[in-house]
């Protein structure tokens, strides 16, 4: 098992010694089968869709070849778990592993170097513990609760002025659409990296404010069950645009909009900002519908 060395303020370099057992072997796992999985095969290979997950989602061939690893190295440790792929696997312990062992598939694949594993280990049902690790170069961050932990938010409690990291606009969805750019018109820098376990960590950490998702509903549970310890930790918070509590579900077709932020105050803003814009938009184009519904009928009878 690889052991954590110092890195910079808040972040390791490698898996934490003091991590739950499962939580290390996993990580360690994932680390090992990624480099071994990028090293074999090519871009197409690895992007290549094999399954669908457990979430009714494309699977692409490098989160099976990273699952699949994973998976065989908790075999010595009965957790229960809950992952991206697979979905639940009860075990019938008190100890659930939540996670996404390759978040950031499109990027591993292309050859982006933005992705990560990322995991939370609940108790009774309650996140106790963290790990995300960055693939591609071993950074990794780690918590459990009770733990002093030198991860620091940036502490910024307002959109105006903040770095705000966000899923991508959905302009099909003209709401979602709207929310986005409101977002960006507000805030100071927005950057898309395409990897929520990576950015939530990032948050954390406090090398950017904030990271949403702009009322797309993307989220499942293994994108967001990390940054709750992690973020809450470094005095953060993480919520839901909509206000759908964030906690243990195995059923991974739940989804939520998910806000990872530097203070309660900036997530407050943040979902204020993109429910707002959200609704407006849905009325106006109800709004639009039914007036477009009137000339047609006008039309009709003249």
């Amino acid at each position: 098992m690889r052991a954590q060395d110092e890195g910079g303020p808040g972040w390791g370099a490698g898996v934490p010694v003091e991590a739950h057992p499962a939580l290390a072997a996993a990580a360690a796992a994932a680390l090992d089968a990624y480099a071994s999985a990028t090293a074999a095969y090519d871009r197409a290979a690895l992007s290549a869709v094999v399954a669908d997950g457990a979430d009714g989602t494309p699977t692409m061939r490098v989160d099976v070849l990273v699952e699949d690893a994973v998976l065989a190295a908790l075999t010595p440790h009965p957790v229960n778990v809950l992952t991206e792929e697979t979905g639940w696997v009860d075990n019938g312990s008190a100890f659930t592993l939540v996670m996404d062992p390759v978040d950031g598939s499109a990027n591993a694949a292309a050859g982006v170097p933005l992705s990560a594993f990322s995991a939370a280990v609940a108790e009774d049902g309650v996140f106790t513990e963290a790990l995300t690790v960055w693939l591609e170069t071993g950074r990794s961050w780690w918590v459990r609760r009770g733990v002093p932990s030198p991860l620091r938010t940036t502490g910024r409690t307002e959109v105006a002025g903040a770095a705000v990291s966000l899923l991508r606009p959905h302009p099909a969805d003209p709401g979602a659409s709207a929310a986005w750019w409101e977002v960006a018109r507000r805030a100071a820098r927005v950057r898309i990296l395409s990897t929520s376990c990576l950015e939530g960590a990032l948050v954390a950490q406090g090398a950017t404010d904030a990271f949403a998702d702009a009322a797309t509903d993307t989220h499942r549970l293994v994108d967001l069950a990390a940054s709750v310890v992690l973020a809450e930790a470094a005095g953060g918070a993480v919520s839901d645009v909509f206000g759908r509590p964030i906690t243990l579900d195995t059923d991974l077709t739940k989804r939520w909009s998910g806000i990872v932020a530097a203070t309660p105050d900036l997530a407050g803003e943040l979902a204020e900002i993109l429910r707002t814009a959200f609704s407006a938009d849905l009325r106006a184009d109800s709004s639009a519908d039914s007036s477009a519904d009137s000339r047609a009928d006008s039309r009709a009878g003249s």
